[in-house]
């Protein structure tokens, strides 16, 4: 499977394309992390902290959101309608192309 490119806008605002393999099973907050960005991840994925929360840039990943996530993103600070967990959002050519910004601290 092919790469997908998404960009990340960092706590600076500043906005980086970073490509990602579709074909390793991995998450937003994993591919986050493998190029370096603040986001800690502190459960190991299991949605059950929100060291990994970003905004996206489409619905449909909105409309998507399961209780266990629905629960963590109403204990954290700085939410916004389009808030996720990164570790909830599975990388995918469905991606490609989209904007995530990492949520403040």
């Amino acid at each position: 499977m092919p790469d997908i490119n998404i960009t990340i806008i960092d706590r600076d605002k500043k906005a980086h394309q970073i490509s990602v393999p579709t074909d390793m099973n991995m998450n937003l907050m994993e591919a986050c992390k493998s190029y370096d960005f603040p986001i800690e991840g502190i459960c190991g994925g299991m949605a059950m902290c929100a060291s990994c929360h970003v905004y996206v840039n489409s619905n449909q990943l909105l409309n998507n959101i399961s209780q266990d996530e629905q629960a963590m993103l109403s204990e954290a600070f700085h939410l916004k309608d389009s808030s996720r967990l990164g570790c909830q959002i599975q990388i995918s050519s469905k991606l490609d192309g989209m904007i995530f910004e990492i949520a403040p601290e």
